[in-house]
């Protein structure tokens, strides 16, 4: 059996066994290897991202936004469609109004398309977090003990 992979005795994809922090690519953004946080607590999964701005481009609202590259700076500009707008709590339990967009997600050798929420985690050790939402009905699971399982 590989590494990172558990049997499933009924029928159904084999569980994925994942570290509390792994390396993750949202390649419709441009971005590989960025570190992110596990984050089974957090409803939404949220990037690091600056310099939020929003403009009209055909019918749609679209953000514009710096993120980081994974050296520790925003060096990267993005543009993305908004899918929402909505309150999310902080880290502090304070809501805050954020914008959503959705955007595929890599993990290991799986990817599939996310709700991520923008905000500025400069004050955070992760630039991203991956909330359980993202993770639902992936036949994922949290190792809490390993960091790095799927990833290096």
């Amino acid at each position: 059996m590989k590494i990172g992979m558990i049997a499933n005795n009924r029928s159904g994809p084999d569980l994925t066994v994942i570290g509390w922090m792994e390396r993750v690519g949202l390649p419709d953004l441009y971005l590989d290897g960025l570190k992110a946080k596990i984050d089974t607590g957090a409803r939404t999964s949220a990037l690091h991202a600056t310099d939020i701005q929003t403009f009209e481009r055909g019918a749609g609202t679209w953000v514009r936004f710096m993120a980081d590259s994974g050296h520790g700076l925003c060096d990267v500009p993005i543009e993305a469609a908004v899918h929402d707008c909505r309150e999310i709590k902080n880290t502090s339990g304070i809501p805050e109004e954020r914008f959503i967009i959705r955007t595929r997600l890599r993990l290991g050798l799986r990817l599939w398309t996310i709700e991520l929420s923008l905000s500025d985690r400069s004050n955070m050790t992760f630039p991203m977090i991956v909330g359980r939402a993202a993770l639902k009905n992936k036949a994922i699971a949290v190792h809490t003990k390993h960091a790095f399982v799927l990833t290096a």
